[in-house]
């Protein structure tokens, strides 16, 4: 009897081992499907972390991209309207040089004029008020041009009122005379220079 005893013991404990291994089966498997669902949430939510870094470091190249676009956009404007100011600086009497520009075409009649009498004291007197004129506005940017008989006639920088036959055949297309002085302001012609060419 006692076998029968023991026998019945044994069924009971090894049913109760399968019942814990099932059991231990059983909570292995949850916790494994646990682990993977933790998983696979934490892989979504870096997924969606990831998605949503690309998707901010994408607005901030689009934002940088424009804001570089902005800035060179803006030293474009700065540097032209510096030109600008300075052209206009440069050229800002224009219009009063230009009305003066007959005033001192006079001054040099006048002085050949009197540099044909025997007035010196009035020629010299002239002279100071045509040098301290033209100074002033040499000052202001007002130069003349450079262009004396025998240059080579150019048409971007002359003007020829008339041709006639050279009087040298060294004069041939060249200038022979100047008739009015041309000035430049501030590196702008603002007067032509009248020649009379060779030909």
């Amino acid at each position: 009897m006692s076998n029968n005893k023991a026998n019945p013991n044994k069924e009971n404990e090894s049913v109760k081992d399968q019942v814990e291994e099932t059991l231990e089966e059983a909570i292995d498997e949850v916790e494994s499907e646990k682990e993977q669902t933790t998983q696979k949430e934490e892989n979504s939510k870096e997924e969606k972390q990831v998605s949503e870094v690309e998707k901010l470091k994408a607005e901030v190249e689009k934002e940088k991209d424009k804001f570089l676009r902005l800035f060179a956009e803006f030293e474009n404007y700065k540097r032209r309207t510096s030109k600008e100011r300075l052209d206009l600086f440069k050229t800002a009497g224009r219009e009063v040089m230009e009305a003066m520009l007959p005033v001192l075409d006079d001054f040099d009649r006048a002085l050949v004029e009197i540099s044909k009498t025997e007035e010196k004291g009035l020629l010299e007197g002239v002279e100071l008020i045509s040098n301290k004129l033209r100074e002033t506005l040499k000052n202001k940017g007002l130069t003349p041009m450079n262009v004396k008989k025998g240059d080579t006639f150019d048409a971007d920088l002359h003007e020829a009122v008339t041709q006639i036959p050279a009087p040298e055949k060294k004069l041939k297309g060249k200038i022979v005379d100047v008739v009015e002085t041309g000035y430049t302001l501030g590196g702008r012609i603002i007067r032509y220079p009248k020649v009379v060419t060779g030909k």
